[in-house]
């Protein structure tokens, strides 16, 4: 059979019927799955991902842009300018330059320059909240640290109108403090929110005159609560913000969505100079709110008292009273005659809660019992020899007097377990034995006695100290009439003095 006859074959005609057959119906298959599986992969995307449409986005954005310029309306008129002028007067030196004086006396017309005083006076500036009216006075929030010291002390409202201010009290521990103003005009009054219900993530607004620009809005959130450790003796738990805080934001307000005041500005955190980094601390306004009343009617903020000398004890002390794992603070010294003494605490006693609330920390605990009433009843719950324990006190109105009278500090003496580290601060043998005086308080019982800073304690009122809770335990049960220390000093066993009670 020749070529064209292969050709016109039946078999060959049947197999190309085939192959056509084959190739269509794959070129079919193919371009439905080229069509249909680009379809189904978007209408998977599109349920896991919906899309938002532009302008639902756009209104979102407009409804909280509203929102903002809402707080700002609201809360502008009601936070003022500080503006402060401190005086101080520094004597002279005599016969500056030539010493023409020192020989011949003043010049002709001219005063004597001897024994004569130049005035400097220096400008400082803040924020301030207006949060109360009564009659024709205004009363303004600020921070303590921006009218400190001042002179004189003028307010200028948003709209620019300037007022001479004086001061009504102040209150170091919280670093706040009020100022009045006596004037007709109409100034709006803060609303004061509830910062204990601020959680972390909400809104927070800060409004004050950073470095002077008046009445500035800055946004950000709440980027923790209950902030300790901010400038020396304070005794406020922070609102930590990202908003941006400057200088001049100080004693100005944080305030919520609703334009609700929830926080005084007060300090930041800085590796910049200065400069706002994104670390600002706001006073909680419910820390205020008492003192706001405190100043209008007495000039002063009043503070309860519990007669103790606190302290935040490492791991190793906390297991030493075998409250490992506890929060609170150590009462490491107790007034005599104090509330905390007349009701029963003692040195050495771990106090966790006052009225069933948890004292994380020292700081929180002055300022749980900063913020009783003189003649309130309080329970605090203790830590003693590894049992818990509540004691009533009954407490009494502090004074800076009483609070600061070591010569009722009892014992007057801080100790520690010898560890490896204390062992190589005191250059102490390693055989060493008993419990490190790391600090005797100036005019207290332990210093009278002659108990010195370095001093190996190792025995009270004759029995030994073998640790720190055998040490408490002794103050405790063997001091009610006197007290003696058995110590090791340069080598040598010595005995105190013996205070007598």
């Amino acid at each position: 059979m020749n070529f064209t006859q292969k050709l016109s074959s039946r078999n060959l005609f049947v197999f190309n019927l085939v192959l056509v057959g084959a190739i269509f119906g794959f070129s079919l298959a193919f371009l439905s799955f080229s069509c249909s599986t680009p379809r189904s992969q978007k209408t998977v995307l599109a349920e896991e991902n919906p899309v938002i449409m532009p302008e639902n986005a756009l209104g979102m954005a407009e409804g909280l842009q509203t929102a903002f310029r809402s707080v700002a309306d609201k809360v502008l008129p009601s936070v003022v300018e500080i503006k402060t002028v401190s005086v101080r007067r520094q004597q002279l030196p005599n016969y500056p330059g030539i010493p023409w004086e020192f020989f011949f006396g003043p010049r002709e017309g001219e005063e004597d320059s001897r024994n004569q005083e130049r005035e400097f006076r220096s400008q400082g500036m803040g924020s301030g909240i207006v949060v109360r009216k009564n009659g024709g006075s205004y009363y303004v929030l600020t921070n303590n640290h921006v009218v400190e010291g001042a002179s004189e002390i003028s307010l200028v409202a948003s709209d620019g109108t300037e007022y001479k201010a004086e001061l009504v009290g102040k209150d170091d521990r919280k670093d706040l403090a009020m100022v009045s103003i006596k004037t007709g005009d109409n100034l709006p009054v803060a609303v004061l929110g509830d910062s204990d219900s601020v959680r972390v993530g909400d809104w927070a607004i800060a409004v004050g005159n950073p470095l002077g620009f008046m009445s500035s809005v800055t946004m950000g959130i709440v980027s923790a609560v209950g902030r300790t450790g901010g400038p020396a003796g304070n005794i406020n738990d922070f609102i930590q913000t990202d908003s941006s805080i400057n200088q001049g934001n100080s004693g100005g307000a944080l305030v919520n969505i609703r334009g609700e005041v929830i926080g005084i500005n007060t300090w930041i955190a800085s590796s910049s100079g200065g400069g706002s980094v994104g670390l600002g601390f706001a006073i909680p306004i419910n820390n205020a709110k008492r003192v706001i009343d405190d100043f209008i009617s007495s000039g002063s903020s009043n503070y309860g008292w519990l007669g103790v000398s606190l302290i935040d004890p490492d791991r190793d002390v906390l297991t030493a009273l075998s409250a490992a794992g506890k929060r609170g603070a150590l009462a490491s010294q107790v007034f005599i005659d104090s509330p905390a003494d007349k009701g029963g605490i003692k040195p050495g006693d771990f106090i966790t809660h006052v009225d069933g609330k948890e004292a994380r920390d020292s700081t929180t605990l002055s300022r749980m019992v900063g913020d009783l009433r003189a003649g309130d009843r309080a329970v605090f719950t203790v830590i003693r020899d590894g049992a818990d324990q509540d004691i009533q006190v009954r407490i009494e109105k502090r004074t800076d007097e009483v609070a600061a009278n070591n010569k009722k500090l009892w014992p007057g003496v801080m100790t520690l377990p010898i560890n490896d580290e204390v062992r190589n601060a005191f250059n102490l043998d390693k055989n060493a034995e008993g419990l490190v005086a790391i600090q005797v308080l100036a005019d207290s019982p332990a210093d009278v006695i002659g108990l010195r800073r370095g001093d190996l304690i190792t025995g009270i009122n004759g029995e030994a100290v073998r640790d720190l809770q055998n040490f408490y335990r002794l103050l405790r049960d063997n001091t009610s009439r006197e007290l003696w220390f058995t110590f090791n000093r340069g080598g040598a066993s010595l005995e105190t003095l013996k205070f007598k009670r």
